[in-house]
């Protein structure tokens, strides 16, 4: 079996043509086992354990490359695999086609056949299935009505805007039976404000009908507005799963630390120092009480960690005020509206805080700060694993 291009198109028809209500079938459970998938003989995913709960809407996140979509594809039957199994439901569907492995699948691209209307576009797969037509019309208005293209439904594809065409695409695997849906970057060639209106729209989709969703994604944005939990990717290996709030407030590793947050989380190396039960993160110019720290094991004196702390979790003092954690110099101010992104130099350290409002200190000006030592993470600089 060849591998199929992500902006292909592909129609999986349905074995089944039995009526039921929305939820079409009961969501079903992914079982990934010891995985294994090499392209071209280079290994891109390597001994991988995976469990998609029934129902559950996880969003597998990395940068480009790291074998999210390979991934997704694998489980869709459009790659082979080298080795472990694949099971949709508890039925092992390693080797089963992509028509009989209960999955609905919408790519990056729309795909839309430019000659028919909507309505015929959401239905193609089911009339080459040979599915009766009050059956097929029963499934398409559901489909339509969940994501409201009732009004659109005899316009050809030419005639929508950009969002439109995504919802019909969605609305063409909504209208089959079954047990998981794939999405493999879906929202990627929409401008912004689009993309947060289909954000919402899945998200609703995913509470109305509650089955199974597997999104692949590099937007952590999409990641942690959509996810029940998240699985963040790199090289091939599942750094970390867990919900959104999890991965993002306990980070497992400085990838995963460093990956999710805009600004991106800010690192500092300095040592422990340990005495009198007091435990104090120590570098030039940055001294931080870390005693309530939820270490893993007990910490040493002068052990040598990697601090990360993200912007919005440090909190400057502009009024002149000295007391603080530290101190820096304002280099560049971002104003985004709500909010604002000073960037410091810190004992030449580039650091990011983040500001509510409109404050905008001068360039060049002393800004004392404070950390939140409640919200750090520590890491060990070898293992990059967190302490």
């Amino acid at each position: 079996m060849s591998a199929i291009p992500v902006n292909s198109s592909v129609d999986l028809p349905s074995s089944s043509s039995t009526a039921t209500p929305v939820p079409h079938v009961a969501s079903a459970n992914v079982d990934i086992r010891q995985l294994e998938i090499r392209l071209g003989g280079v290994p891109i995913i390597a001994a991988m354990d995976l469990h998609v709960q029934a129902g559950e809407f996880l969003v597998l996140l990395g940068p480009s490359g790291c074998g999210k979509s390979t991934l997704l594809h694998s489980i869709a039957g459009l790659l082979d695999v080298h080795a472990g199994s694949i099971e949709i439901g508890g039925r092992d569907v390693t080797w089963a086609d992509p028509k009989d492995r209960s999955i609905g699948m919408v790519f990056q691209s729309y795909a839309l056949y430019p000659t028919m209307s909507v309505e015929r576009n959401m239905s193609f797969g089911l009339r080459v299935n040979g599915t009766p037509k009050a059956e097929i019309e029963k499934r398409v208005a559901r489909a339509a009505e969940i994501l409201h293209l009732q009004e659109l439904l005899k316009r050809k594809p030419s005639q929508l805007s950009g969002g439109q065409r995504q919802r019909v695409a969605i609305g063409r695997a909504l209208v089959r039976d079954v047990g998981v849906f794939l999405f493999d970057e879906p929202l990627s060639n929409l401008d912004a404000k689009l993309r947060a209106e289909l954000r919402r729209e899945l998200k609703q989709l995913h509470k109305n009908i509650g089955t199974t969703m597997v999104y692949v994604t590099h937007d952590q944005v999409e990641a942690m507005t959509l996810a029940t939990r998240i699985a963040v990717m790199n090289k091939g290996r599942i750094q970390q799963i867990g919900a959104p709030g999890e991965i993002y407030n306990r980070p497992a590793n400085v990838f995963v630390a460093g990956f999710l947050g805009s600004p991106s989380m800010n690192f500092a190396e300095g040592t422990l120092q340990v005495a009198g039960g007091a435990v104090t993160f120590k570098r030039t110019g940055l001294s931080v009480d870390v005693t309530r720290y939820a270490f893993a094991q007990a910490p040493r004196d002068g052990q040598a960690v990697l601090l990360g702390i993200r912007p919005e979790d440090i909190a400057l003092h502009l009024d002149g005020a000295a007391a603080g954690d530290g101190s820096g110099t304002v280099a560049l101010v971002e104003p985004m509206g709500a909010q604002t992104i000073v960037w410091m130099d810190v004992q030449g350290q580039q650091v990011s805080a983040m500001l509510s409002g409109h404050a905008e200190p001068a360039v060049g000006a002393q800004a004392p700060f404070r950390i939140a030592a409640e919200k750090v993470s520590l890491f060990d600089p070898g293992s990059q694993e967190r302490l």
